[in-house]
């Protein structure tokens, strides 16, 4: 091998990968012990044979050679291949070639044995990986190893007894010096590349390829798709290094022992008198190897939409219900595995109950109707069940068939597929039930937690204050979910929730990140995680009720208005006195205060910083009497983009506002009452000189006049199956 040009290889792929859209991402790296190392790893692709000799070897600063199939060194790609230290599969010196240099530990090796690895994984989990007739799969790693294993005992061993012998196999190998090549170890390294998203569509590089190649093997097509939409679209490579095997505990047979003690010569293509032995070592080398593989699979969403499709015992299932029972797979039952978990799989998963604004389920829905694995009609997935048959030995699959193969990539995970196959056949009733009781709970424990860290004695609330709260009805027709203002906790809507509680609804008292804690806690959230509490709140009422609507007071106003600008499933919403305009003193000098926090930060003085601006709540017993001035900028960013969304809302709209409200301006809320782009949306003006006008004398009416918007939302749902939208006047300002 040309060192100089393995080196400028490895730059270029370096530099090649930073233009790409791949993200590698490598796990395990402490597995990868010291000695000659074969790595098997479960695909064969050409981006595979490029990129991964260049990440081990910055791993190890060992020289990594790779065993490529003989079809990719025609052209120019060959020569590229072969600068790179790939060894084609027709090479009739490659064994000796792997063993010497293992046995020397002169370079590492990758095998990729899916070319003949099990398709249908079903067979591995049913332990019928080695059939006893037809095709099996390949056991080059296991035999590569057990040989450079084989010859490293011989050498030892014969070193004093049968030095002709010892002597005629260090020229057979070039080997210069004994003692490195005893003192030695050869290992084998699972592992596992996995990809998301996997996506094999017509690209650039298709497209080219198709001009210039008239006649393209579907080996070649279905490659050159399958890479083009990862260079050019963008797919994350989880590279998952696994426990190091040691070949050597597969050589303790007595006739394998008898051989390697030897001192008649055996040449390296001679037939052993143990062959048998050694091929079913061989054999239970690569099946545990194969194992280990497999379950450093990195689960991602594809693999629970797919493997709960497959698994789900009826042809239909309702979108709701499959997004469900996804979000249990994905948040507790995934907990209970030892499976390795996608990155996008460690974070909240509310999103998949809500507007899939990470678009995972919609990604996965679109890739599903063009292959023709699901149709939807009417809200339900109607599946089809011959995409899941595993055809797998199809060179087309993977292009007309992903979700089949996705599907089939995590069978051998038996923990995992116990639990997809038993939320598959879970009531659905029961998996509402589940996802509520898991929401309500990781919304109280987070408030825990938050309490806990940032409590501040004589500051603080008692913490029945700031918990969120859900409120039981007597019919799950409707619900309701209250997100409280800045400042507040979930405490404040509690006059409002048992009004409506006491009509019958279910009602869910959001808290928003933040809040009932400390300013402190404040000071560190952002609009994101707000609508995060808000699509917890509405996540977990619609797993309890069949429609939802939301309600917020000042600041939570604004938060439940971009729910349902992004959830067209929201039944209706209404705000009171939801801000537009401030005329809160603090608030107003806001931004000069940020702008000068961040002078402060710059020369370092941090005793000049303006953090917090003292308040005099209207309800001291419930409000921060701090405001963090981040948390103002926070609301004042969200409030500024939430403006061009509210055209998008087209359910039902109330807005109420107090006419002297001290913190909010009317104006402001009627002008964005005006941006509203619903066609039933109705403006309320009471007279009342307060901002919280939910609680205290004259919220009597307020309360009667929000609860008959809901009870009217509630008798169109009943009355008109469809839920068209309760016929409210229309753009017109009134007064109770």
């Amino acid at each position: 091998m040309n060192r100089q040009a393995y080196l400028a290889t490895g730059r270029m792929i370096a530099l090649l990968e930073g233009f790409s859209k791949l993200r590698v991402h490598v796990h395990g790296k402490e597995n990868i012990p010291k000695g000659g190392v074969i790595f098997a790893v479960n695909h064969f692709t050409r981006i595979e044979t490029m990129l991964l000799p260049y990440h081990i070897h910055q791993l190890t600063g060992v020289p990594v050679w790779s065993l490529a199939h003989a079809s990719l060194f025609a052209g120019p790609l060959g020569r590229f291949l072969d600068m790179m230290g790939a060894v084609s599969t027709r090479n009739p010196d490659r064994d000796r070639v792997m063993v010497k240099t293992l046995l020397t530990g002169e370079a590492n090796w990758i095998i990729f044995p899916e070319g003949r690895m099990v398709k249908d994984k079903e067979l591995f989990r049913q332990r019928r990986l080695l059939p006893s007739i037809g095709e099996r799969p390949h056991s080059g790693a296991a035999t590569l190893a057990l040989r450079t294993e084989f010859y490293r005992q011989r050498l030892t061993q014969l070193e004093h007894s049968a030095p002709e012998e010892v002597a005629r196999l260090k020229g057979l190998f070039q080997i210069a010096e004994l003692a490195p090549v005893v003192q030695g170890k050869c290992w084998i390294v699972p592992v596992n590349i996995t990809y998301y998203p996997l996506r094999a569509r017509e690209n650039a590089l298709s497209s080219l390829a198709g001009l210039f190649m008239k006649e393209m093997s579907l080996r070649l097509r279905e490659e050159i798709l399958t890479e083009g939409s990862m260079l050019l679209s963008g797919v994350d490579i989880d590279v998952r290094f696994g426990e190091a095997i040691d070949p050597a505990l597969y050589l303790r047979g007595n006739a394998i022992q008898a051989d390697i003690a030897s001192r008649e010569p055996i040449g390296f293509d001679d037939r052993l008198p143990s062959l048998d032995d050694m091929k079913r070592a061989s054999g239970k080398l690569m099946e545990r190897c194969m194992a280990s593989i497999y379950q450093l699979t990195t689960v991602n969403h594809d693999h629970l939409f797919a493997s709960m499709l497959r698994a789900y015992p009826f042809k239909s299932i309702a979108e709701d219900d499959f997004r469900r029972r996804v979000f249990l797979l994905a948040t507790q039952c995934l907990s209970s595995t030892d499976c390795h978990r996608h990155r996008s799989l460690t974070t909240g998963q509310v999103s998949l109950l809500t507007d899939d604004r990470y678009h995972k389920y919609s990604e996965f829905i679109q890739i599903a109707q063009e292959k023709g694995v699901v149709v939807l009609r009417d809200g339900e997935l109607v599946k089809d069940r011959a995409k899941f048959s595993a055809p797998f030995e199809l060179q087309r699959a993977r292009i007309d068939n992903p979700l089949g193969v996705i599907a089939n990539e995590v069978l051998p995970l038996t923990v995992l597929q116990r639990e997809v196959h038993l939320t598959a056949w879970l009531p659905g009733r029961m998996v509402k039930n589940r996802v509520a009781a898991l929401l309500e709970r990781e919304a109280k424990d987070e408030f825990a937690k938050d309490y806990a860290q940032f409590y501040l004695e004589n500051e603080s609330k008692p913490p029945e204050v700031g918990a969120p709260l859900l409120l039981q009805g007597r019919s799950r027709r409707l619900g309701v979910v209250l997100v409280h203002g800045l400042l507040s906790v979930p405490a404040q809507m509690l006059e409002l929730g048992r009004y409506l509680q006491e009509r019958g609804f279910w009602v869910y008292l959001v808290r928003l990140r933040g809040h009932g804690t400390s300013p402190e806690d404040l000071a560190r959230r952002t609009g994101r995680e707000w609508v995060e509490s808000v699509d917890l709140g509405y996540a977990l009422m619609s797993a309890l009720c069949d429609r939802v609507v939301l309600g917020g007071f000042s600041f939570g106003g604004g938060v439940a208005l971009d729910c349902a600008a992004r959830i067209p499933q929201v039944a209706g919403v209404f705000a009171v006195c939801p801000p537009q305009r401030l005329l809160d003193i603090s608030s107003r000098f806001a931004p000069a205060v940020n702008v000068w926090n961040r002078v402060m930060d710059a020369i370092k003085y941090q005793w000049a910083k303006k953090e917090f601006v003292e308040s005099v709540p209207e309800r001291p017993e419930l409000n921060y009497t701090r405001i963090p001035v981040s948390a103002l900028r926070a609301m004042e960013r969200f409030m500024r983009g939430l403006e061009p969304k509210l055209a998008k809302i087209g359910v039902p709209v109330l807005v109420a506002q107090a006419e002297w409200d001290p913190v909010v301006d009317p104006q402001g809320s009627q002008r964005l009452f005006e941006m509203l782009g619903s066609a039933k949306k109705k403006y309320l003006m009471f007279p009342l000189q307060r901002h919280g006008i939910l609680a205290g004398s004259g919220s009597h009416e307020v309360h009667a006049a929000l609860g008959s918007f809901v009870e009217e939302l509630l008798a169109r749902a009943v009355s008109h199956p469809a839920l068209e939208a309760p016929k409210l006047p229309g753009a017109e300002a009134t007064t109770p």
